[in-house]
C-alpha cells in the first residue's frame, strides 16, 4: 500500500508531458532519501513528509525553469546579434543602404562577400591579360549599379590605362598595366581582410557583452521565479516545522517554546 501511495503521488506531482517528462527514477531516489531522514510514523508524518518532499520537487523545477529562461535568453541575443541573421534581410539592409558598400564594410559578412568578387575580378584580369571595361562592369553589377568608390578605383585605372594605350600598344606595356590592376585588386583585398578582422573581433566581443547580460532572466520572468519560490519554501519550513512538533510528542519530548514577537507602538 505504502508504494501504491506514493506511485499515485508521482503521478500527480511529475510533469508528464509529449516532449519533456521528469524523471520518476530520480522521484523515487529523492523519496526513499527523505524517508530516511526524517522516519515518518504514522499517516500525518508520512503526510507531512509527502509535503516536503513535493515542495522540494517543485524548487528543483523553479531552478530548470530559470535555467531554461537563461538559456533562451542567451540565444535569442546570439541570433539578434548578427551570428544567425538571416542572410536574406541582411541583403535587403546593404540594398536599401545609401551606400551600399559603406554598409558591407560594418560587418564580418559583408567584407566576406566584398572579397569574393575581388577575387573574381583578379581571376578576370589573369584570364584576360589586362584590366577591361566588361570586367569593370560587371564589378559594378555586383553593387546593382549604385556609387562604389571601389569600382571608381578600377573605372579610374581603366582610364588612364586606355589612355597610356592609345599612345603605345607595346606588350611590355600590356604587362605593365596587367600588374598594375593585380597591383589594386591585391591592396584593396589586403584591406578589406584587416577591416574583416576588425569587425569579427568586434562581433565577438559584442556577442561575449550580449550573452553575459542575457545569464538573467527578464524583470518579470524572474519576479514570478522568486515569488513561486518564496512560496514553495514557505510550505516546505511549514510542514518541516509540524513534523518537528509532531515527532516530539509522539516521543514524548518537550516541545520548543513558540517565538514571541513584540510589537512596539511607535505612533
Amino acid at each position: 500500500m505504502n508504494a501504491l501511495k506514493h506511485g499515485i503521488l508521482s503521478k500527480e506531482v511529475l510533469v508528464e508531458a509529449l516532449h519533456y517528462r521528469e524523471s520518476s527514477g530520480e522521484w523515487e531516489a529523492l523519496r526513499h532519501r527523505f524517508w530516511e531522514d526524517l522516519q515518518p510514523v504514522g499517516a500525518l508524518e508520512e503526510m507531512l513528509v509527502d509535503q516536503i518532499m513535493t515542495a522540494h520537487w517543485r524548487l528543483r523545477r523553479a531552478l530548470v525553469a530559470e535555467s531554461g529562461e537563461i538559456t533562451l535568453s542567451v540565444d535569442k541575443g546570439y541570433w539578434k546579434g548578427g551570428q544567425g541573421t538571416d542572410v536574406m534581410m541582411v541583403w535587403a539592409c546593404w540594398w536599401a543602404a545609401p551606400d551600399m558598400e559603406e554598409a558591407m564594410q560594418r560587418n564580418w559578412q559583408g567584407n566576406s562577400i566584398l572579397l569574393g568578387w575581388l577575387e573574381d575580378t583578379r581571376r578576370a584580369v589573369e584570364r584576360e591579360g589586362l584590366l577591361t571595361a566588361v570586367i569593370v562592369g560587371e564589378l559594378a553589377r555586383h553593387f546593382s549599379d549604385k556609387p562604389s568608390s571601389l569600382v571608381v578605383e578600377f573605372e579610374n585605372l581603366l582610364g588612364r590605362q586606355g589612355l597610356e594605350a592609345g599612345e603605345t600598344g607595346s606588350t611590355a606595356l600590356r604587362k605593365t598595366q596587367k600588374s598594375e590592376a593585380l597591383a589594386l585588386v591585391d591592396e584593396r583585398m589586403e584591406t578589406i581582410r584587416d577591416r574583416r578582422e576588425r569587425c569579427m573581433d568586434h562581433e565577438d566581443s559584442n556577442e561575449d557583452g550580449r550573452q553575459a547580460a542575457a545569464v538573467l532572466p527578464s524583470a518579470e520572468v524572474l519576479d514570478k521565479i522568486l515569488r513561486y519560490e518564496t512560496k514553495l519554501e514557505r510550505q516546505m519550513d511549514r510542514a518541516m516545522a509540524q513534523l518537528e512538533r509532531r515527532q516530539r510528542m509522539r516521543r514524548g519530548e518537550a516541545l520548543p517554546a513558540p517565538l514571541s514577537v513584540e510589537i512596539s507602538d511607535r505612533s
